[in-house]
C-alpha cells in the first residue's frame, strides 16, 4: 500500500518581476501587470457545494481557492479575498496563473499529472494583487471531490513575515560568520555551542568544529573569572573583562572579551553571547608608550642632575685654576696633584655638557660578560657627545 499522505511534491515558481518598482513603507516589492483575466458573466455564481462544506470552507485560516481541472477559479474564501484584494465575484472566472506570477499553462498540465502519485503539490511562489503588487505565498493544492466533481483545492498562505525574518536570520548569520572578531555562542554552563571563523583564526585552532563543545572554563585561564561571567549574565547583567591566553606556540594573546545573555522568544534565559577581541597590539602599544615615557623622565632627570652639578663644577674648575697662576714655588708632587685635579673637573665638566645634551636613554656595555670568570655583563648610560 502507498501511503499517500507522505507524498508532496514541492515546485518553486520564480515571480515574473515586469514594471515598476515600488517602495512601500521598508519593504521593496514589484508592481506587476495582471495577466488577462476572464470577465465576469454576469450570472449568479454558485457556491461549491453544500450549505455544511461552505461553513467550513469559509472558515479556513488560509486562503483558499477552489479551480476545476483546467485552473479555473470556481469559489474562495473570504480570506482569500483579504489576501487578494478581489471580490469573490471578480475572482471566479480567473485562472490560477493570473494569481500565480510567473505561472503558466504547464503548471495546470503539471498539477494534473502530479496528482496521481501526490497527495499533495507545495509551491513556493508569489501571489498577485488586484493592484498589482505582490506577496510571497505558500500555496498547497490538493484534488477535491464535491457532490461527484473533481477539483483542486488550492489554501494560500502569506509568508511575508516568514520570509522577512528568514532574510533577517541570514543577515545575521552572514554577520556572525564574516565579523572580524570573535563570536561563540555557549549553553548557560558556558559550554560553547557555535563559534565563527574568526574565533577559529584567533585561537589559532584549524577548524571552527574544534572549538565546539569546548567548556569556557577550559578555555579562560582563570575558572573563578568564567564563574563570575556566568552569574552576572544570567542574572540579566552584562559582563566584560580581560584575560591573557596562551596559544599553542607559547605566544601569549590578550584577549577583552564580551559577554551578554542568549534568551528565547518568551525571554528565558538560554545561553550566553561572548564576544573575543584581539588587544594585544593595544597592549604592547601601551607598553612601548611606557616605556618611551619612562625614557623621557629619565632623560629629564639627566638634565636636572646636570644642572644642579654644572656649578659646583664650574666653581671647582675655576678655583684650581686661580690656585695654579697664583702659586709662587712650584713643587713637583703638588703640580701634579693639581694638574689632576684639574683635569679631572675639566673632565667632570665636559660629561656634564654631554649629559645636559642627551635626548634618547640607552646604554651602553660596562663590565663585558666573562663566563670563566662567573659573571655577566653590566650596562650603564651611554653617555656620548653631540647626541642632539
Amino acid at each position: 500500500m502507498i501511503n499517500r499522505a507522505s507524498q508532496t511534491m514541492h515546485i518553486d515558481i520564480p515571480p515574473d518581476f515586469e514594471g515598476e518598482m515600488q517602495n512601500v513603507g521598508r519593504r521593496m516589492r514589484r508592481r506587476v501587470t495582471p495577466s488577462a483575466i476572464k470577465p465576469p458573466s454576469g450570472q449568479e455564481i454558485k457556491p461549491v457545494g453544500d450549505r455544511d462544506f461552505q461553513h467550513l470552507f469559509q472558515n479556513v485560516y488560509d486562503g483558499a481557492v477552489i479551480t476545476d481541472l483546467s485552473g479555473t477559479v470556481m469559489d474562495a474564501n473570504i480570506r482569500a479575498t483579504d489576501f487578494l484584494k478581489y471580490s469573490r465575484h471578480e475572482l471566479c472566472g480567473m485562472t490560477l496563473p493570473a494569481i500565480i506570477s510567473g505561472a503558466d499553462s504547464s503548471m495546470i498540465a503539471t498539477l494534473k499529472s502530479s496528482m496521481t502519485t501526490n497527495r499533495f503539490v507545495l509551491i513556493q511562489a508569489y501571489c498577485v494583487r488586484k493592484d498589482g503588487y505582490l506577496f510571497p505565498a505558500e500555496i498547497a493544492i490538493n484534488s477535491l471531490k464535491v457532490c461527484g466533481k473533481s477539483y483542486f483545492c488550492c489554501f494560500i498562505r502569506d509568508i511575508t513575515a516568514r520570509r522577512e525574518a528568514e532574510e533577517m536570520l541570514r543577515t545575521i548569520n552572514n554577520a556572525f560568520q564574516n565579523s572580524a572578531t570573535g563570536i561563540a555562542i555557549a549553553n548557560p554552563q558556558g559550554r560553547i555551542e557555535y563559534a565563527n571563523f574568526a574565533m577559529a583564526t584567533l585561537l589559532h585552532v584549524a577548524d571552527v568544529q574544534s572549538i565546539s563543545g569546548r567548556s569556557l572554563q577550559d578555555l579562560l585561564p582563570d575558572p573563578a573569572q568564567v564563574q563570575q561571567m556566568i552569574a552576572t549574565v544570567s542574572t540579566g547583567g552584562n559582563w566584560s573583562g580581560e584575560t591573557t591566553l596562551c596559544l599553542p606556540d607559547s605566544t601569549p594573546l590578550h584577549i577583552r572579551i564580551a559577554a551578554a545573555a542568549n534568551r528565547d522568544a518568551e525571554d528565558n534565559f538560554v545561553g550566553i553571547v561572548l564576544s573575543f577581541l584581539d588587544i594585544t597590539a593595544i597592549r604592547r602599544a601601551e607598553e612601548a608608550e611606557k616605556q618611551a615615557e619612562r625614557q623621557r623622565v629619565m632623560v629629564e632627570s639627566i638634565g636636572a642632575a646636570c644642572h644642579h652639578l654644572g656649578q659646583p663644577a664650574t666653581v671647582l674648575l675655576a678655583s684650581l685654576e686661580l690656585i695654579t697662576r697664583m702659586r709662587a714655588e712650584k713643587s713637583e708632587p703638588e703640580d701634579e696633584l693639581l694638574q689632576s685635579s684639574v683635569q679631572a673637573a675639566e673632565s667632570l665638566r665636559q660629561m656634564l655638557h654631554n649629559l645636559n645634551d642627551i635626548s634618547e636613554y640607552k646604554t651602553t656595555s660596562y663590565i663585558e660578560p666573562h663566563e670563566e670568570a662567573g659573571y655577566s655583563s653590566s650596562r650603564i648610560l651611554a653617555i656620548e657627545p653631540g647626541q642632539n
